[in-house]
C-alpha cells in the first residue's frame, strides 16, 4: 500500500501536465489558460514531477514485495 499515494500523485500530475500543455499551446479551447504561453511552460514541469512520482512509486511498492 505504501506506495500507491505517489503513483496516484504521479498519475495525476501527469495527466494535469500534459493538460495545461496542450491549452498553453491553444490545442484545447475554451479556457482561460488557452493560449496563455506560461500554461506551455508549467505544464512540462508538471508532468515530469508527476513522471518522478510515478517512478518512486513503483520503487516502493517493488521494495515493498521483495521484503515480504
Amino acid at each position: 500500500m505504501k506506495g500507491w499515494p505517489w503513483l496516484t500523485l504521479g498519475l495525476l500530475g501527469v495527466v494535469l501536465g500534459v493538460l495545461w500543455t496542450a491549452q498553453g499551446l491553444d490545442l484545447i479551447g475554451g479556457s482561460v489558460m488557452s493560449g496563455v504561453t506560461i500554461w506551455a511552460v508549467i505544464g512540462p514541469v508538471v508532468a515530469v514531477v508527476g513522471l518522478v512520482l510515478i517512478v518512486l512509486g513503483v520503487r516502493i511498492r517493488a521494495r515493498g514485495k521483495r521484503q515480504t
